[in-house]
């Protein structure tokens, strides 16, 4: 393993947009195989070779960059998929509201009968049933 360690020394190697490409290259390689287009297959290859081109390279402070404006991009996806998961764990026990004001979601207990809610940004009133 020292080999690999030194032929690794300077290089790139893995971060998020590699996973995404790998990723992303599965997917498009298992489209190929259910639809039998071969096109599909080409992109999915196309993907890998990038991916790899990307872990070997030995322009560091390019890659970075590209990792950079990948998260910027993923960053409100990301976000989105954890609050959906988060409400769904707590759709028993909490109910979501929208600020009529400012547009922000809130989270107010189940169960409480009509409560007042008041929203921590705007500071926007309103009386929602529970």
């Amino acid at each position: 393993m020292d080999w690999f360690r030194r032929f690794m020394t300077g290089r790139y190697g893995v971060d998020q947009l590699y996973v995404a490409l790998i990723v992303l290259s599965m997917f498009f390689l298992l489209l190929s195989s259910i639809t039998g287009w071969p096109y599909f297959a080409v992109v999915s290859l196309l993907l890998f070779a990038y991916a790899y081109f990307r872990v070997l390279s030995r322009r560091i402070y390019k890659r970075s960059q590209e990792n950079l404006v990948f998260l910027k991009l993923w960053d409100p996806v990301s976000r989105w998929f954890r609050q959906a998961v988060r409400r769904i764990k707590d759709l028993r026990r909490y109910k979501y509201f929208k600020c009529a004001g400012c547009g922000r979601s809130l989270r107010v207990p189940r169960g409480k009968g009509k409560v007042r809610v008041t929203c921590p940004v705007c500071r926007t009133a309103f009386v929602k049933k529970t």
